[in-house]
């Protein structure tokens, strides 16, 4: 027989019949009666479940909206899966131990039931509203940020006022008096996506991270059934944020709260479709109950001043504070992307200590980091501390640049929008797949290469989109998503959908991401390889990269979307710089040579130095032989614009030592006071100059070459910044006594003779001052940041960033607000009414960046705010805003 959908009076049979089954774990109550005389139920689950109330606990809820059946389904399933496991899974006992789960499978029950036997689209409940309308939306009732509405016949409508309907009061009550919720999961559908819960105060928040983490989190144990990855997108305020929700009002109460938005239709096929999303759901909401106990009374508390010490090319130095105690460890997680899990696959470190250094890093390379404190007897955990994000800095022939496509270059083009696609240039979002309105829909991106100089080498590149809703991809696994390079030449109006239509793609970035694949909310990037690079190179000299993101082209029969929307950071509808596409490039510039020889040759001997020749090895009594060599750097750019980044000596001899005997040569880097033999014997070793030769080695060829590592070329550098000839000594090694056993390395007047081999590139290695009178205040209720830059020949810009929790200790240590070479910037989606923190940075073109000039912000005066209202964007009907239900 075919499965169905479990109707609302066979759960409440199922939750009496476990009940009666598992009376030690389960618990079975009525928190109050629908309209239509339903009782809501509610269901406890823990092991010794009469002290279930006095453990921390996760609060489910499902279908508040009726026509979304997978949060009743979800939450059957998952009161199965336990029962059917806690005595044979130690985790899951061990989980229902510590922690209590309550669960209200359906909290919309009339409405859930008309949905099933009378109209299958019903969203709200069934209060009569006593005007020939039925139906409160359940979502929009709760008590933040309420919303009277006069018009009873919308979807959205939002009742007469907070907690009018018996459904929304009745879990306000059981919530109230149960403060021992630490964690609310909201199930909806559709979308594959996370909401987690706002405050509407348009900054980051404490429990930012909590949030992102528990959802990404939850992420990994989906992705572990299915593949699948759902998108984690708290919106961005301050627009199209919703009114009245669950979710914000069990935020408002110190609750951590989340929508989780399920599948991309709201009653799909049961068997494969609905079957899938209970599965991989399983495992993710088991993982959220374990969680509880950390966000309760009995957690140890959360790291204060999390913050940036030190950044270096391959280090990161971070320090917290945290109140000494032997029962308490830390844990510290790295990512290379932002709202990724932490997991044992990235804990990077367990510390008692208050400093940690993380190494063998890459550079110019962006890493995130999270810590939380653990007792170590208990095994419960704190809460995180705000996640910190940086960059490390540039190897020293390294230039970074961030490219975002200006207002004009970036858009999409429909098939059956051709007098309209010049207007979805800088306006609003990206549409890019297929629709029965648009028809195939591209988006179009050219980043402008002229800052970048010709015959750069591409060492790393990275194109990074943002997608901001998938509502619209309705069809399950259908379709795929691909960047591709078009050639720029053959394209002369990038608004002209034929044009882009017709193009034959140079190379396609990476592969295409599959529709399950590409969530909102979390960007999607690709990392470029060789081949990759190389093209950006060629477009170099045209001065443009011309990208096109491309979608299903077809729809399946009966499919009236397959649409993915992405943000461009303009319009009413985009957030900003942050939030643009981009294209981050490491590069490096064609490298100069300069061949010098010796400025001095010496072979010193135990008793004399003869000058204008080089030998090495030992005399008739076995005494060292010492070669030494000495080259004056002529001719390279001024020392702190001089990068070396090869360097090498060539070495001929005139022939080996006759000799099977294990005879070796060395070449050091050494700092010499004299020439005097007893001198050189106590010379300063600086360094080794790459390997040993053995005089077998000279019997096969008489050419070699010694290669300077990392730290001779830095000291090269700093010999040359001190104006410092460069001194080298060749001495022989031999396992046992020689005698009469000398190398001619050949002497000054011949053409043979040593070679120091510099390669070097001209680049700034010094910071600029940094700016000077950084102010903030209040214009238009803004945030207005002035400051004076300094006056350098080599100043390019200045870098501006927001942090609420800590002074911004590095250009990504918070919220990006402007970069470029103005004095002023205003914080545009900051609220002017909360304490926080600014730091500007001055920067050259490498870009080297300056130290921090940090300033606290903060005001008495309270600042009204006003929520910006948009009109419905030019989607399809049933989008809604952003996908938040």
């Amino acid at each position: 027989m075919k499965k169905q959908y479990t109707s609302y009076p066979q759960t409440i049979e199922y939750l009496e019949k476990v009940m009666g089954e598992h009376p030690h774990l389960i618990r079975l109550q009525s928190i109050g009666t629908t309209w239509e005389g339903r009782p809501i139920m509610l269901v406890t689950v823990s092991l010794d479940v009469e002290f279930a109330d006095n453990k921390p606990a996760l609060l489910y809820t499902g279908t508040i909206h009726a026509r979304e059946w997978i949060g009743n389904e979800l939450g059957i399933r998952f009161i199965e899966h336990i029962v059917d496991n806690y005595r044979s899974d130690p985790t899951l006992k061990q989980i229902l131990t510590r922690n209590t789960l309550y669960m209200v499978p359906c909290l919309n029950p009339d409405g859930f039931e008309y949905s099933r036997t009378h109209f299958s689209f019903w969203r709200k409940n069934r209060r009569d509203n006593g005007d020939g309308t039925f139906g409160v939306d359940l979502n929009r009732n709760f008590a933040v940020r309420f919303r009277r509405s006069a018009d009873t016949t919308v979807n959205t409508y939002s009742g007469p006022e907070a907690f009018s309907e018996p459904e929304t009061a009745a879990i306000r009550d059981f919530v109230l008096s149960h403060p021992n919720i630490t964690i609310a999961l909201d199930y909806h559908s559709q979308g594959n996506v996370f909401f987690p819960a706002h405050k509407f105060n348009h900054e980051s928040e404490i429990e930012g991270t909590d949030l992102n983490v528990l959802c990404a989190n939850m992420n990994k144990e989906i992705h572990k059934v299915t593949g699948r990855k759902y998108g984690i997108h708290r919106g961005k305020p301050p627009a199209n944020l919703i009114h009245g929700s669950g979710r914000e009002y069990y935020y408002s109460l110190g609750i951590l709260a989340t929508v989780v938005e399920v599948g991309t239709r709201n009653i799909p096929d049961y068997l494969t479709n609905m079957s899938q999303s209970v599965d991989e759901n399983i495992p993710a909401v088991k993982y959220a109950l374990s969680e509880a106990i950390n966000y309760s009374a009995s957690a140890p508390a959360r790291v204060d001043n999390f913050t940036v010490s030190d950044v270096d090319v391959y280090t990161v130095t971070l320090s917290w504070e945290y109140a000494v105690s032997d029962d308490i460890y830390f844990e510290i997680y790295r990512a290379e992307s932002v709202k990724s899990p932490c997991s044992e696959a990235n804990l990077i470190a367990r510390t008692r200590q208050l400093t940690f250094t993380d190494v063998q890093l890459k550079s110019g390379h962006k890493y995130f980091y999270n810590i939380r404190a653990v007792d170590r007897i208990s095994g419960i955990k704190s809460p995180f501390s705000p996640e910190i994000k940086l960059r490390t800095k540039l190897s020293s022939d390294e230039y970074f640049r961030g490219l975002f496509p200006a207002r004009q270059n970036v858009g999409y083009v429909g098939q059956y929008t051709i007098e309209k696609n010049r207007d979805h240039f800088g306006y609003n979002s990206l549409f890019v797949g297929v629709n029965k309105r648009r028809g195939i829909c591209y988006g179009v991106i050219a980043f402008n290469l002229d800052s970048l100089p010709e015959g750069a080498r591409i060492k790393a590149a990275r194109f990074s989109l943002y997608p901001m809703n998938r509502v619209n991809a309705k069809v399950e696994n259908f379709g795929e998503w691909t960047v591709s390079v078009l050639d720029g030449d053959e394209i002369s109006d990038i608004t002209d959908f034929n044009q882009i239509h017709q193009a034959t793609p140079v190379q396609t970035f990476g592969q295409s991401v599959a529709s399950d694949k590409l969530t909102q909310g979390i960007w999607s990037e690709w990392v470029l390889n060789v081949a990759e690079r190389h093209i950006i190179k060629r477009s170099i000299n045209g001065g443009r990269l011309l990208l096109r993101i491309e979608g299903p082209k077809k729809l399946p029969v009966g499919a009236d979307s397959q649409m993915m929307q992405f943000d461009i950071g303009y319009g009413k509808f985009g957030a900003g710089i942050h939030y643009r596409p981009n294209l981050e490039l490491i590069y490096t510039l064609p490298t100069n040579r300069l061949e010098l020889k010796p400025d001095a040759l010496h072979t010193i001997y135990r008793d004399k130095v003869i000058n204008g020749e080089l030998r090495s090895g030992f005399d008739e009594q076995g005494e060292i032989v010492y070669g030494q060599m000495a080259f004056k750097p002529d001719n390279l750019p001024p020392p702190d614009r001089t990068v070396i980044t090869e360097a090498y000596l060539v070495m001929q001899s005139k022939s080996a030592m006759d000799t099977n005997k294990d005879i070796r040569f060395t070449i050091e880097l050494a700092g010499l006071e004299a020439l005097d033999y007893d001198s050189v014997k106590a010379r300063q070793k600086i360094e080794f100059i790459g390997y040993e030769v053995s005089n077998a080695q000279l019997k096969e060829r008489n050419t070699h070459h010694f290669i300077f590592d990392s730290f001779c070329k830095t000291h090269l550098e700093a010999l040359y910044g001190e104006n410092q000839p460069f001194h080298f000594i060749i001495r022989a090694t031999a396992s046992s006594p020689q005698h009469s056993a000398l190398v001619d390395w050949h002497s000054e007047n011949s053409s043979l003779v040593c070679q120091l081999v510099i390669k070097y590139i001209q680049r700034r290695k010094s910071t600029l001052p940094g700016p000077t009178q950084f102010d903030a205040t209040i214009e238009n209720k803004q945030v207005k940041l002035t400051w004076k830059n300094p006056e350098h020949e080599d100043f390019v810009g200045t870098f501006v960033v927001r942090n609420r929790f800590h002074p911004p200790k590095s250009p990504l240590d918070g919220v990006k607000l402007y970069a470029g070479p103005d004095n002023y910037t205003y914080d545009n989606f900051g609220n002017p009414n909360i304490a926080k923190y600014y730091s500007v940075f001055s920067y050259d073109d490498v870009p080297n960046y300056s130290a921090p000039v940090s300033l606290s912000y903060s005001t008495s005066e309270v600042i009204p705010l006003e929520d910006i209202e948009y009109e419905e964007q030019d989607v399809d009907d049933d989008m809604g805003e952003s996908g938040q239900d």
